[in-house]
């Protein structure tokens, strides 16, 4: 019996959620080294704005879903393609919360270890996002075209 790389990765993506969660736990508990920075209220002050804009980006991206929200990449059986609200800007607007939310506490934190972990984030919410959109396509006629014309992590640009 052979297995695909879809088996391993449990068939909903579980293993995808187990990694982000690690990650992210990582991500929350390296600890702080390294010299001061300089103006540090100003590196505070914007970090704490890109956090509370994740926060609220990923509330907003959640409502957008609705019934459709679920934890794993593979998209609900009786899912709905989402195409409005954050998701007409980019099409993994909660993988762009968490990023932004992480630079953000990064730079409130002056940890140059969790700077270091944002592309690390942004490497694996690519990877992640390759996936999912292999799945959303078979399940969602429209994505092709909703592919096209929206960018995947950040508006725009990527």
């Amino acid at each position: 019996m052979t297995h695909t790389k879809e088996d391993k990765m449990g068939h909903r993506g579980e293993s995808w959620v187990i990694m982000q969660v690690a990650l992210l736990t990582l991500f929350l508990v390296v600890p702080r080294i390294g010299a001061a920075w300089p103006s540090p209220d100003m590196f505070r002050l914007a970090g704490w704005a890109f956090v509370v804009t994740g926060i609220l980006l990923m509330a907003w991206s959640a409502h957008n879903l609705g019934r459709s929200l679920t934890p794993f990449p593979h998209p609900r059986p009786q899912g709905q393609l989402v195409t409005n609200g954050a998701y007409r800007f980019v099409r993994h607007p909660m993988y762009f919360a968490i990023l932004i939310g992480g630079l953000g506490w990064a730079l409130v934190t002056f940890s140059p270890l969790r700077l270091v972990l944002v592309p690390a984030l942004f490497i694996f919410f690519d990877l992640k996002a390759r996936r999912e959109e292999i799945w959303l396509q078979e399940q969602y006629p429209d994505y092709a075209s909703y592919k096209s014309r929206v960018k995947k992590l950040v508006p725009w640009i990527y």
